[in-house]
Order: structure tokens, then sequence, then C-alpha cells
């Protein structure tokens, strides 16, 4: 491998001598910078990029051993690469130099053909390093990537246990709450406009539902087709969530008004909610996801397909944990497939305000409406 022109930084405090040996790294097709004692070698080498420094040892102010000193104790340069260039001809001269991160070691008077070997040998080694170091951060660049989109698939906690090589994942969680929404005439509105329209418009109403979980600090489990769902209280547990869920709820049902009228269409919301256990994991070998199962999910899908448009439609569990906090109207039992009665409530608003407007698993200030 030939070198590529290279900036070459000479250091002497002999003019002949950075001359002379200026003089031949230029003929080697190499850009040629000098500085006459080791201090202000340290200010060029800080302020411009040099591929190579030949150093001689003696010099006034701060010598070869400085210099080498400071560069070895500095990560964005321990790693230039480093001739020193010597009258000091002795072996521990050598050893130290090259114990403070010298490439190799040269005496005084030098061969010019041995200078040109050796500056090309080490010109060479930093083209190869740096060269591994573009590919590494090729890799890095990779790595996030694949991070990136692993989580936005995956919980974080999940895909660390994934990572670490578990292979099955599945996890009890004994109190979660889960939300069910789907958008209510959607159907209709499918049939008369295009598909690329459509799944603008989905993009727009579910990137606003990811963005209400992210500032309620929600899992948000999947979509499918016009539905989207949420659960509060896992991966991580954390005692507020049936309240973090009815908050999500009351701004889907604002959000989607708002974007309903804002596009001049047609559309509403149905929100199902129940608290309960749940079992939760991950579940495929290719185009895997994190899903729910369980009783407490069937329950909270029915709540949502039972329920009303526009409406808030929770079980008595979710109710009991909220009642003190939120404004109900008790809808009374209604028949549910497989499940017979199940009595019900409309969650309508809030009894209080938030002052913390995230709530995190901190139990939540707040003052009277």
């Amino acid at each position: 491998m030939k070198p590529q022109p290279s900036s070459v930084l000479v250091v002497d405090d002999n003019e002949d001598i950075r001359s002379l040996l200026a003089g031949q790294i230029k003929r080697q097709g190499h850009t040629v910078t000098t500085a006459e004692n080791g201090r202000q070698a340290l200010e060029l080498v800080r302020s411009h990029p040099f591929d190579l420094l030949l150093l001689d040892i003696m010099m006034p102010e701060l010598d070869g051993y400085g210099v080498l000193t400071h560069l070895k104790a500095e990560p964005d340069l321990r790693h230039l690469p480093v001739v020193v260039i010597s009258a000091v001809d002795d072996l521990d001269s050598m050893v130290r130099c090259i114990e403070l991160g010298a490439d190799d070691y040269m005496f005084k008077p030098f061969n010019k053909v041995l200078l040109k070997a050796r500056v090309s040998a080490c010109l060479e080694k930093k083209q190869l390093r740096d060269q591994e170091q573009n590919y590494l951060r090729l890799i890095q660049a990779e790595q996030e990537k694949s991070e990136r989109l692993l989580l936005n698939i995956l919980p974080q906690p999940i895909a660390e246990r994934l990572k670490q090589g578990q292979v099955t994942i599945a996890d009890n969680f004994a109190d979660v709450t889960v939300l069910f929404a789907d958008l209510v005439d959607f159907t209709k509105l499918s049939a008369r406009i295009s598909p690329k329209e459509l799944v603008s418009l989905l993009n727009e109403i579910f990137s606003t539902f990811d963005q209400l979980a992210d500032r309620h600090d929600l899992e948000k489990i999947k979509t499918v087709g016009d539905a989207y769902l949420v659960v509060g209280g896992l991966p991580m547990p954390r005692a507020d969530h049936p309240a973090a869920i009815a908050e999500m709820a009351l701004e889907m049902r604002q959000a989607v008004a708002r974007l309903s009228a804002a596009l001049g269409e047609t559309f509403n919301i149905r929100i199902g909610i129940n608290t309960g256990p749940v079992v939760a994991g991950v579940i495929g070998a290719k185009k895997f996801s994190y899903d729910l199962w369980g009783d407490t999910v069937n329950t909270a899908s029915r709540m949502e397909s039972h329920g009303l448009a526009g409406q808030i439609q929770v079980t008595a569990a979710t109710y009991e944990r909220l009642k003190n906090l939120y404004e109900f109207e008790e809808r009374g039992c209604i028949p549910v497939k497989g499940k017979g009665e199940i009595r019900t409530y409309l969650l309508t608003g809030r009894k209080f305000h938030y002052l913390n407007g995230r709530m995190n698993g901190t139990p939540a200030v707040a003052v009277k409406s």
C-alpha cells in the first residue's frame, strides 16, 4: 500500500536540520509544517490535523519527552504517529521514547533512504488505522440504527434481555391497565379516499397517540388496522397506571376531535379500558412482536367493541381504582359474549387537574377542579 500525500510536522530547534528534514519530506510528496520547540509543536497539533510527527528530543522550553508525554495523555492525539530523530544515541533514551508512545527512533545524522522508508511505513500504518476507525464508525452507526429499530418494536428492558441471549420471554404482571381504541366510521371514510390519503391520515392519528403514550410513560403494544392497543404498568411496574391510562384516553378523544375538525372529515373514537393481570412476552422468530394475553386483555377489547362512539368505557375494576379522581357515568350491565353481564362505566372527565403533567410512578400532585 503506497502512502497517500500526508501532512507532516517537523520539530527541531536546529534550523538547518529542520530545513533538511522538511526538504526530504516534501520530495516524498507530503505537506510539511515546522516547529522550533516542543511547546510550539503541541500548539500546532492541537489546532491542525497531522498524519506524522518527526520529533527531536533535546529542545528548549519543552523537550521531546515532554511532547510525547502530553500526546499520550490526550485522547485525540495519542494515536498520532511519532518518529523520534535525535542525536541522543543511547539505548535508555530509545526505550523511554518507545514507552512514551513513539513509533520509531532514528539517530542523527540520519540516513535519507532509511528516513524515507520509515516515514512511508508510519504513514501507511496511519492510513490503515484511519480506515479501520472509519469502518468501526460505520459499524457503530449501523448498530445504533439497528438499536433504534429494535426499540421501535420492543420495550427497552425486553430488547436488552433478547440481546443477552434469552430465547423465550414471558412475564406475569399482576396489575396493569389495558386500553383498546378503535376509530369509528373510519371504514366508510376509507371507501371514499385514496389509499395514500388513508395511510397518511392513520399515520397522523397514530403518531399523535404515540406522542401521548410517551408523554404518559405508557407502552404501546401494536396497531391493527385502525385499532390501537396501549398498556400501563409494564414492562416496568408502576402504581399509577390506571390514572395514566385514563389521562391518555381523555387526551386521545380530544386529539381525534381536533383532527376530525381540522381535516373536515367525520370520524370518532371508541375506547375500552380494563385493569387486572396479564401475561406479556415476545412471540415469533421473524417479524417478532411484544404482545399481551389473558382475560384482562380480552375484557378490555370487549369494552371497546361494546362501547359507544366518542365514549370511554371502563370495567368495574378500573372504575374502583379511579372513582375518586375522575368523573363517571354508570352505564349499567351490558351483555358481553363469553362473559355474560358486565357492569360498565363511562369515563367523562377529571375531578382533579394534575400539576406534574406526567405520571411516572410517583404519586401525582393534584388540586380540586
